[in-house]
């Protein structure tokens, strides 16, 4: 994997990780084998990625204890991203937790369970609806995130699943270096913000790459599969690389045979006659 972009002051592989799904069902409680879930985060690592996405409230805690336990002490060109804003309660609910107390306390759990002095970046994760983005302001928040990246405990910042307005209240606050939103073939809501972060030379990196198709859309995504005798999941990855050069991937997999798979993606070229397909199915 040579294809590289920036996030904030690094240079990673624009394929990268997403550790979510090493927890157990519904990213709540251990993974049923922890041996396979550190073979896959040293796997990943040996084949180039040098992006993890993460959170502590993923399991909760399991997930960053597993990365730990895999990797540290880290490479160097390795970067760690965590995001905060919510939480979990015992029966593994999703729970918005933005006060600065929460935010705080946070910050400072993803510091010990990764075992680093510092963050690489931490996401702004909105749970203002569990429908997808929702306005609300985000001062309060990312005043809290600002006086903690000056305490050195965060490098850079990061905001998730947002509006455009958000964006812009978000980058008057604080240098943000890059947006975490649901995005793919079929829900391109955000292509214009995408276009706007690539020209501000900031990250996209969208989640949900298969998420919410269509029984048609899914069908014109299977054949375009098909003819270039290939997996969906490897079609969806290599169109959103190939769509625009400030795209990161994080495709999340418990498996070995899956994580090759989604690593091969970053080598798929699609052909015109595939692009043109694919965007059609859009909308």
């Amino acid at each position: 994997m040579t294809d590289t972009a920036k996030l904030g002051s690094f240079t990673v592989n624009r394929m990268g990780y997403g550790a979510m799904q090493l927890a157990g069902p519904g990213v709540f409680g251990p993974p049923r084998d922890a041996d396979v879930a550190r073979a896959v985060l040293r796997e990943a690592v040996a084949s180039g990625v040098n992006h993890i996405d993460t959170s502590d409230y993923y399991g909760p805690y399991v997930v960053n204890e597993l990365i730990a336990e895999a990797l540290h002490p880290y490479p160097d060109d390795l970067v760690l991203v965590t995001k905060i804003g919510g939480r979990r309660d015992n029966k593994g609910r999703w729970l918005p937790a933005f006060g600065a107390d929460e935010m705080t306390a946070a910050v400072h759990d993803n510091l010990r369970r990764l075992k680093l002095d510092v963050l690489d970046v931490v996401n702004l994760r909105l749970m203002f609806s569990h429908l997808g983005p929702a306005e609300g302001s985000l001062e309060a928040e990312l005043t809290t995130l600002a006086e903690l990246q000056q305490q050195g405990l965060i490098k850079h910042i990061g905001i998730s699943n947002v509006t455009p307005a958000q964006l812009v209240e978000a980058r008057s606050m604080a240098e943000i270096v890059c947006v975490q939103n649901a995005y793919n073939i079929a829900h391109r809501e955000d292509d214009a913000m995408v276009a706007a972060l690539g020209a501000a030379g900031i990250a996209y990196v969208p989640f949900f790459p298969l998420g919410g198709f269509s029984p048609l859309q899914s069908a014109a995504l299977d054949a375009v599969a098909a003819d270039a005798a290939v997996t969906p999941m490897q079609v969806a990855l290599a169109w959103l690389l190939q769509h625009a050069p400030n795209i990161l991937l994080i495709p999340g997999t418990s498996s070995l045979g899956h994580l090759r798979e989604n690593l091969a993606a970053a080598d798929l070229v699609l052909t015109p006659e595939a692009i043109a397909t694919l965007d059609g199915i859009a909308g």
